[in-house]
């Protein structure tokens, strides 16, 4: 994880709060931590292969999207729904 003098360091308030709601899961033991560090790693190697530049928390988010639709937390629809909500800024929390 990105860190800087040991403090973990976040770009935008979006990454600390996915960053927050993983470990919340997980603490709530609605998974295995490693299931998610596992989805992690697919989501860089995945990003890597195909040349993506992405953030270290933009793959972070895809794992825990991915691990959410996975235990069926949500559905891919209602994803899809929420990050429409976000990009067209009817639902702005940064």
């Amino acid at each position: 994880m990105p860190r800087k003098n040991g403090e973990l360091v976040f770009e935008a308030p979006w990454e600390g709060r996915a960053f927050g709601l993983a470990v919340a899961m997980n603490e709530d033991g609605l998974y295995d931590w490693v299931d998610f560090r596992d989805r992690l790693v697919e989501e860089i190697a995945a990003d890597e292969a195909r040349a993506g530049d992405s953030s270290y928390y933009e793959r972070w988010m895809w794992a825990l999207e991915r691990l959410a639709v996975n235990r069926g937390f949500m559905t891919v629809a209602e994803l899809d729904v929420r990050t429409a909500e976000y990009v067209s800024g009817e639902r702005d929390d940064d």
